[in-house]
């Protein structure tokens, strides 16, 4: 009775995980489920007239608050996603010297000032005295001497003064302009020193994409070019003008650093969110008619391979490893590996494999 049991059991246990097969596993009958899939028909196709580039977004107006001097950061005004106005005040570095200095120079000036007065008293009055002839040329001369070295000195005094007064505002940092600040990159109570960056500060009104140009293909854009810019996670597409185009390639390895302005603010946008420049116009040089080109989303990759899934004549998967060439927006050139006229899959419901059978939506 306790062996039938168990065998009852067991059938059971079996037949229960038979029905719950996904679509990788045999069904009751011992069959494979079909995988639901989409697909797109191969052909012979044709260059875009166009040229698509990777890029990134930055901001228009960007800075690295840092200081000129070396002091410990006393306190910090702003923090990240603060919004500030040109001129105010981020940070505050430890000043105690600065304000000794700032004494000893406003003293030098009263004290340059008061000389001065009295010198220009002095020669006033033997201009008098010389208009009386009560005093001599040499007198006269000696006085507007005088006078001219007390207006030197104050002059010297109040440029002390204005030396002082600029290294106050490397203790006292403030915002160069408008914007957003970014980062921060330092803590109070660390030493800053001179170069060091403290703060990032963006104007997040105007934004550019920044992007790199094949030396093959640089001669295709200018300054002043129309162009289409896809930002891929916000699933939008905005116009832009070249607006800086490298003429030189020796620090980027053979790449032409272009600069693409984005006329408008595009609300969502943000810098580091990457982007798609898409150029008009024929291309200088492509695929000839008659090549291949898939669609980017069809690629399946694994390790250094890279392939597509087709559409075997018994309706299942079939993977082909194939040789890729040059991209051109979303399409990929195929040099080998695929002939115009197979099916290939673009998406699939369910986990493909080699011999996968299909459901064509």
């Amino acid at each position: 009775m306790k062996r039938s049991n168990l065998f009852l059991l067991t059938l059971a246990a079996t037949l229960f995980s038979s029905g719950c097969g996904d679509s990788s596993t045999p069904d009751a009958n011992g069959n494979m489920s079909p995988v639901a899939v989409r697909v797109v028909p191969t052909g012979a196709g044709q260059e875009p007239a166009f040229l698509t580039i990777s890029g990134k977004v930055e901001a228009g107006q960007s800075a690295r608050v840092s200081t000129r001097m070396m002091g410990y950061i006393t306190r910090i005004h702003a923090r990240v996603g603060e919004t500030v106005n040109e001129g105010q005040l981020l940070v505050s570095l430890q000043n105690e010297g600065l304000q000794a200095k700032t004494a000893q120079a406003r003293a030098g000036v009263a004290e340059a000032k008061a000389a001065y007065e009295n010198a220009r008293k002095d020669f006033e009055r033997f201009q008098n005295l010389y208009a009386s002839e009560s005093a001599s040329q040499k007198e006269l001369d000696d006085m507007a001497a005088r006078f001219e070295m007390a207006a030197a000195r104050l002059n010297a005094a109040r440029e002390m003064e204005n030396e002082v007064e600029a290294e106050g505002s490397y203790v006292r940092i403030r915002a160069p302009f408008s914007g957003v600040i970014t980062q921060k990159y330092a803590e109070e109570g660390d030493l800053a020193s001179p170069g060091m960056p403290l703060l990032g500060l963006e104007n997040p009104g105007r934004f550019k994409v920044s992007a790199l140009v094949p030396e093959n293909e640089v001669s295709r854009v200018r300054e002043g070019d129309t162009a289409r810019v896809l930002i891929k996670s916000l699933g939008l597409q905005v116009p832009g003008t070249v607006s800086e185009l490298s003429s030189s390639a020796m620090a980027t390895g053979g790449q032409y650093r272009v600069t693409i302005s984005l006329p408008k603010p595009v609300e969502g946008l943000r810098s580091g969110m990457y982007a798609s420049v898409r150029f008009p116009g024929q291309p200088k040089a492509g695929p000839a008619r008659g090549s291949l080109l898939i669609p980017r989303e069809a690629i399946v990759t694994q390790g250094q391979l890279t392939g597509v899934y087709t559409v075997s004549q018994s309706q299942t998967a079939l993977l082909r490893w194939l040789r890729l060439g040059r991209e051109y927006g979303e399409q990929v050139e195929v040099l080998s590996g695929l002939r115009p006229g197979e099916t290939l899959i673009i998406s699939a419901e369910g986990k493909l494999y080699n011999g996968a059978p299909l459901r064509i939506q």
